[in-house]
């Protein structure tokens, strides 16, 4: 007899917390303000900070459902040989709806953590089980990546890396109205029932009910939901569950968290056809000031699709911490016939395509990256590049990768070649050699990236500005080891020995004096230290490649480059120091600022090919730390700082007016700047056809961008305008100039 279930969207937990039209009282008037008060006094810390070391566990549970199914899509050929999946559907009050089951995912984790005399963490998987997903990381990661750590205590709550007010924040009073309902017994506590709704329902907002316990004013419970129609791409709404135990007048800890997001690209209607991702995790089973071991925090790092963690039933019934809903035990079931099904692997294939631009064509052989596929500029032409790497699972422990491109212009076969391998999971200590014959453009960045495979935007895209023909033919021949030492934190060491010269030699020089001499090729042996530091950020360990979960993570980039003279008949013996920054910030309901810091310095006279050129963007792209008006090559320097701030308002300024915000359009600001110098000697050393200048005074650009255009849930262009603030006198000036692009975040 088949078993017949549906997966059921927590509509009972969402519409508690709907909101009717109430009085809107004064302050003074207002209890819930004497309440409020009351709270912000005695605002409790979070436990795991005010012991010595701790540790507890953690149980989490996502699950993934297609809703809002009716009778007629299921008979679409989309299900031809799928349909079975239905007798896992059951009736609803509106029969005409289903939400059927697609992913399920269980995990267990250890955590513990050190607070004296350093602050340690550390996060270890204990089991793992999966819906069918034998290779689940992808799919499981994706989802989990979804969500961020809520806890009701900050002032700013981060969802999809956009900030909200806290209601329980001292500015809440200034965001939210609040009422309140009365008393509750809720968790064993004696509590006020307080309801709280956007003071502005045009901006992006929150509302909800927080339980606060009568006797110590702690927060027992709150429930956290979208307002409508919030404008987050691919976001209909989301909410969340959230509980906590309070041991004492002082601190909290957290007990449970569920959280469910409902997103769609049919638009942002009840009803439309849509994915609804539920994620619960439950803690327990706290320990404080265990005089835990350091040895403990030695990096242990894991993947989802390690078999050791896959446990049998019998396991997940003694350590399960929240029984399993009919629903959620029969997903299992579903998933393993599911895999049995031509159809369902196709789709998951193309998921999974679409998700790494790789296309498994043989066995442990991906060919791609298929979005590098295309490209042009003036020195190639068309450019059609073909490439491949290995891939026998995401915890490979090595991988190879090749690609080989042609010009359809210059008529030239192009191509590069990698191997990595990692000998020790935990502190990712890793080597790899490589090589590569290409056409670059090397004035598109400033910290470069030392790999062999990458390729900067600038070097092929299709839609360019005025003719850029400033690239440059490059032999390289690389080798590197890294190590992180301590958790997001990499000492990393290039060995590279490359031949540079102009791919176009009539429009572009970098000859060079050397002895009296006027030299086109150059030879550079150099050895790159480099350190970086990325403090808050999360992966997923997948081997030698990894998975990073969307965070508002910094990072900081120190390297030093020494070239070697006579290594490899070297040219130059040089040093050169750099430094990157990278920090976004949320600031509550003002949106997010996003702030990039580069400064180095060359310490010896090199010519062109080895010099700091301020990077410009000749294309019709949005380029990341590039100046929108600068030309390739416009600004070079031996010593730099360059400084980038953009502020996203997340449609703030523009809900002001009614006819524009029924758009759902958002705002950016943005400044750039630059300061250098050149000595003198740099310039002499050079025979280049171009008029090489540093930007002594700071130059600058300014101006603002739109985003979010586009059409229901998919808002996905952006459109800047960029007014160029000085040197206009330099004959290829770029007075004003619009960039487009596509953003694919909420």
């Amino acid at each position: 007899m088949p078993v017949f279930f549906i997966s059921q969207i927590r509509e009972t937990s969402i519409d508690q917390v709907v909101i009717k039209s109430a009085k809107k009282l004064k302050k003074k008037d207002n209890p819930a303000f004497d309440i409020m008060q009351e709270v912000w006094k005695r605002k409790k810390s979070n436990g795991l900070s005010q012991f010595q070391d701790y540790q507890f566990e953690e149980y989490e549970k996502v699950e993934v459902d297609l809703a809002n199914i009716d009778s007629a899509f299921t008979q679409r050929k989309i299900f031809n040989k799928l349909d079975f999946v239905f007798k896992y559907a059951d009736t609803l009050d509106n029969a005409n709806q289903l939400a059927l089951p697609i992913f399920f995912n269980e995990t267990l984790y250890k955590n513990w953590g050190k607070n004296d005399p350093i602050k340690k963490e550390k996060r270890e998987i204990l089991a793992n089980k999966s819906s069918g997903f034998s290779d689940n990381d992808i799919v499981a990661n994706t989802a989990k990546n979804l969500y961020k750590d809520i806890n009701i205590y900050d002032n700013l709550l981060n969802f999809f890396n956009i900030g909200f007010t806290s209601p329980i924040a001292r500015d809440g009073f200034s965001v939210y109205d609040y009422q309140l309902l009365g008393e509750e017994f809720i968790n064993g506590t004696d509590a006020y029932r307080i309801r709280y709704s956007p003071k502005r329902k045009e901006v992006l907002s929150i509302f909800g009910v927080i339980y606060i316990a009568k006797e110590t004013y702690a927060v027992v419970s709150a429930t956290i939901k979208s307002s409508k129609n919030i404008n987050v791409n691919f976001v209909n709404n989301f909410y969340n569950e959230l509980e906590y135990d309070n041991p004492n007048d002082s601190i909290f800890l957290p007990k449970r968290n569920y959280q469910e997001i409902q997103l769609s690209i049919f638009g942002k209607k009840e009803k439309a056809k849509s994915i609804v991702a539920k994620k619960t995790t439950i803690f327990s089973d706290y320990l404080f000031n265990q005089n835990i071991n350091d040895t403990i925090f030695v990096n242990k790092l894991s993947s989802l699709s390690d078999k050791d963690f896959q446990k049998n039933d019998q396991f997940w019934l003694d350590n399960r911490k929240e029984q399993l809903s009919k629903t959620e035990e029969n997903v299992y079931q579903m998933m393993e016939e599911l895999q049995n099904v031509p159809k369902f692997k196709k789709a998951v294939k193309v998921y999974e395509v679409l998700a790494t631009g790789y296309y498994n064509a043989f066995k442990a052989i991906d060919i791609g990256d298929l979005y590098s596929t295309f490209g042009y500029n003036k020195d190639e032409g068309f450019r059609l590049r073909l490439g491949a790497r290995t891939y026998f699972s995401p915890n490979d422990t090595w991988r190879a990768a090749f690609y080989t491109a042609y010009g359809f212009r210059d008529h030239q076969v192009k191509y590069g070649a990698e191997f990595r391998k990692m000998f020790n999971r935990d502190n990712r200590f890793t080597i790899g050699l490589g090589t590569r014959r290409d056409v670059m453009q090397l004035g598109a960045q400033l910290t470069t990236d030392e790999g062999i495979m990458t390729r900067s935007f600038a070097s092929s895209g299709v839609l360019n500005s005025g003719d850029n023909f400033f690239l440059s033919s490059v032999n390289q021949t690389s080798a590197f080891a890294a190590i992180d030492p301590f958790k997001n934190f990499t000492l990393r060491l290039d060995a590279t020995s490359q031949s540079i010269k102009s791919a176009n030699l009539e429009k572009f020089s970098l000859d060079y004096f050397k002895n009296n001499e006027v030299f086109s090729d150059l030879n550079d042996s150099k050895l790159v230290f480099s350190i970086t530091a990325r403090p808050g950020a999360k992966f997923s360990q997948y081997g030698v490649d990894r998975y990073e979960h969307s965070t508002l993570a910094s990072t900081i980039v120190l390297k030093y480059s020494q070239g070697l003279e006579g290594v490899f008949n070297s040219d130059f013996n040089y040093s050169k120091l750099q430094l990157y920054y990278f920090q976004p910030i949320l600031l509550k309901s003002f949106g997010r600022l996003i702030l990039n810091v580069e400064a180095g310095k060359n310490f010896n006279t090199v010519p062109l090919a080895l010099q700091n050129v301020i990077p410009g963007n000749q294309s019709y792209g949005l380029i990341p730390n590039t100046f929108a008006l600068l030309n390739y090559y416009e600004f070079v320097a031996d010593q730099y700082a360059t400084f980038h701030a953009e502020h996203h308002f997340n449609g703030k300024i523009f809900s002001y007016f009614p006819l524009i915000k029924k758009l759902k359009l958002r705002e950016v600001i943005f400044y750039r700047t630059a300061v250098g110098s050149l000595k003198e000697s740099s310039i002499l050393i050079n025979s280049s056809n171009l008029l090489l200048q540093a930007p002594n005074k700071p130059y600058y650009e300014y101006g603002f961008g739109i985003e979010n255009i586009g059409f229901g849930n998919i808002r996905i262009l952006r459109l800047d305008f960029n007014w160029r603030g000085n040197y206009l006198e330099n004959p290829t000036a770029n007075k004003f100039g619009i960039k487009f692009g596509f953003q694919y975040y909420f």
